[in-house]
């Protein structure tokens, strides 16, 4: 294989240089017969190839010979013939082995069908032209292959960071390429430069292998010295090949990662899941504790509790997982997690812990049953004990109203509208899912309260005579009050809308003159008093548009009859129906 220098100076000569060569048939005697060539021709295998040789000078009649020069530099004889004008006459050919052999076209150019890699070599070009004299050019034929895929095999192994040589990370291939390709190696994408030289921090031992086909294959091995940071890096090797015309192709390989040992320096331990912003958990969840070390393999994970300043062991697992079921308010305490892992330095802190608090919210007591029953008027405070952790806020309400804070509430001076019913609820800020609530019943008892409604007049506010009217009568009271009315017809009782524990009934009736005199009352009564209501309807006026209608009807009955006896006296003078108008007909 060439070095790059020379190879690149062949590629400068091939866009420069002319090869003239001169050579005399006589001892002393210049040669006339010249030819140019390119001296390297470069093709990728598989392309056509042509050879030019072109000779100047010369006449039209000549000898040409192609030779093929081996390793050793001796000559093999590929073609002789002999050219006329255009015309080649007396071709000879010596295959030399290869498939298909090399052919001659009409201009004298060596042409082979598909570059192989065996025709990679110096081919030598012999124009013999009598007395012009005989020339000869030495052309390169370079033949370039890409390599296939490019593998890697790394280390399956766990690996030390501890160790203090450089440990061998992957090998890497690339096969079947000419000319032999470069192998770079990278890590997390930038580029590795190692040295050839073995050292401690890092290198690469490369082999290359001349295959039977002519191809070569290039093996290289990566030693580094790791380190921790090394745990989540990516490694990959690329093989870089040369193209014809000075380009360049690179093929990656798979990107891989390292198993790596390396001692714990750092253990965090935390909380899972449920957990408040404060650290509490509710008394009867489930905790989950996690304990987790830097180190590589997973380490062995110690969970204990600590007791009087002792360490109780709960459980030891590769997990690092303690899942605590269902706690109580007794599980409240110190809890550790510890790493045991024996490579770990000295001074390095192992061991974690934490504080798990169980809140706990116990059921509500009143000092008073699920009803309480007070006389109107009077006052009275009730209790609400509550035992938790952490300290519960108590407040009051009413019908979801809040009515007070802290655990009494005072009742004073309490009417019906304090009646209904209050509930105490417990809760904690810092454990916002965990309260309790407890309620009672609030029964005022007391003499009736009535209100009273009425329909309005229609016209002027003044009733008239057989106008209908809605009464309503509403009380309220403990014992619910019972309501009466002193003309017949009225609804039972029923609980009025918008609660507050009324009840209500209603009447409806004519108003007539009489009523207007009496009044129609109403009245609410239970075992503490009675309280009645008079509706009055004030001056009742006569139906005056019904009068009108009677005397309209008497004055046309009136009008027919006498249409009646007229008629018949009519008829009486005549003697015929009709004997008026006969009459009145015949007078003069």
């Amino acid at each position: 294989m060439e070095p790059p220098d020379a190879l690149a100076g062949a590629r400068r000569a091939s866009r420069l240089l002319l090869l003239t060569l001169l050579l005399g048939t006589r001892p002393g005697a210049e040669a006339e017969v010249h030819i140019s060539v390119t001296p390297l021709v470069e093709v990728m295998r598989g392309d056509p190839v042509t050879l030019d040789c072109t000779p100047s000078g010369a006449q039209d009649h000549y000898v040409m010979e192609w030779f093929l020069r081996d390793r050793s530099g001796a000559r093999l004889i590929l073609i002789s013939a002999e050219l006329q004008g255009s015309k080649v006459q007396g071709m000879v050919y010596h295959s030399q082995g290869r498939s298909p052999p090399h052919q001659l076209d009409s201009q004298g150019r060596l042409v082979m069908a598909e570059a192989q890699v065996g025709d990679e070599r110096d081919y030598v070009c012999v124009v013999k032209a009598g007395a012009a004299g005989t020339a000869e050019a030495t052309l390169r034929l370079r033949v370039f292959v890409k390599p296939e895929t490019t593998e890697v095999e790394p280390n399956k192994g766990t690996l030390s960071v501890m160790e203090d040589l450089a440990q061998e990370i992957a090998t890497c291939f690339s096969r079947n390429g000419n000319p032999v390709p470069q192998i770079t190696w990278y890590r997390n994408g930038q580029h590795l430069e190692m040295p050839a030289e073995v050292n401690s921090e890092g290198y690469t031992v490369s082999r290359t292998i001349r295959e039977a086909s002519g191809l070569h294959s290039l093996f290289s091995v990566l030693y580094l010295r790791l380190r921790k940071a090394d745990r989540d890096a990516s490694f990959h090797c690329a093989a870089h090949y040369s193209q014809p015309r000075g380009r360049h192709g690179r093929l990656d390989s798979p990107p891989f990662r390292l198993t790596l040992h390396y001692p714990t320096e750092n253990v965090q331990f935390w909380r899972a899941s449920p957990s408040t912003t404060e650290g509490w958990v509710r008394e009867g969840d489930t905790v989950q504790l996690l304990c987790r070390g830097d180190g590589s393999p997973n380490p062995e994970y110690t969970f204990f509790r600590l007791q009087d300043q002792q360490e109780r062991v709960l459980n030891t697992n590769l997990d690092g997982n303690l899942t605590l079921e269902g706690v109580h308010r007794g599980q409240s305490g110190t809890y550790g997690c510890r790493v045991e892992d024996y490579d770990a330095a000295e001074d390095a802190e192992l061991s974690q812990t934490l504080e798990l608090h169980v809140a706990y919210l116990d059921p509500l007591e009143l000092s008073v049953g699920e009803e309480l029953s007070l006389l109107l008027g009077s006052s009275a405070g009730v209790n609400c004990s509550v035992q938790g952790l952490p300290t519960p806020a108590l407040r009051w309400t009413k019908d979801s109203v809040p009515v007070g804070d802290g655990p009494t509430l005072s009742l004073s001076s309490i009417t019906f509208d304090s009646a209904g019913t209050y509930v105490c609820e417990a809760s904690m800020s810092t454990v916002p899912l965990l309260s309790r609530t407890q309620s009672f019943k609030l029964l005022v008892q007391g003499s009736p309260e009535l209100k009273a409604e009425e329909t309005q007049p229609k016209a002027e506010g003044i009733w008239q005579e057989g106008d209908e009217v809605k009464l309503i009568c509403s009380a309220r009271g403990y014992p619910v009050p019972k309501l009466s009315w002193s003309q017949l017809g009225g609804s039972p009782a029923e609980l009025a809308p918008g609660g507050q524990g009324w009840v209500s009934s209603s009447l409806i009736l004519k108003v007539t003159s009489a009523l207007s005199r009496d009044g129609v009352s109403c009245e609410a009564s239970n075992p503490h008093g009675n309280v009645r209501h008079v509706f009055h309807f004030g001056t009742v006026a006569p139906q005056t548009a019904q009068a009108g209608v009677a005397v309209m009807a008497v004055a046309i009955s009136v009008g027919i009859l006498l249409l009646v006896i007229a008629a018949f006296y009519c008829m009486r003078r005549k003697g015929l129906p009709g004997c008026c108008r006969q009459g009145e007909k015949g007078a003069p």
